[in-house]
């Protein structure tokens, strides 16, 4: 249990995951992918009776951090080859479950972008901080 919590760059840990979240409100905005992406998952947020996702952000929320602690601990353990490793298969993982649903390839892509994107962000503020 130690190795996941001593030695963690926490401040980088911290700010790597506040940096990818709010990557996301932009990457999934109208400015960058939001529109096709929305249409590619079949959802809208023009109806006006449509309240915010709110538990879907707080569970993004929640696995940005855990993903930006698990880039720390293997900041912390030299193992960069292991984040890579993981990166692979939550994406690939990722694109199955958009595949199941029926969703569009540029949704799932934008899906799999983000989170390789998110993941670049966390390992650069490993490297920075």
């Amino acid at each position: 249990m130690n190795e996941i919590l001593l030695n963690i760059n926490w401040l980088a840990v911290a700010v790597g995951a506040i940096l990818a979240y709010m990557l996301g409100w932009l990457w999934y905005s109208p400015k960058m992918f939001g529109t096709k992406w929305m249409q590619g998952v079949g959802i809208s947020f023009d109806d006006p009776s449509a309240s915010p996702p709110v538990a879907a952000m707080v569970t993004q929320a929640i696995g940005t951090f855990l993903l930006a602690w698990v880039v720390g601990v293997t900041a912390t353990h030299n193992a960069v080859t292991t984040i890579i490793l993981i990166t692979a298969t939550y994406i690939f993982l990722l694109a199955a479950a958009g595949l199941f649903v029926r969703k569009s390839a540029y949704a799932i892509g934008v899906e799999v972008g983000f989170v390789i994107v998110m993941v670049n962000i966390m390992m650069a503020c490993q490297a920075i901080l």
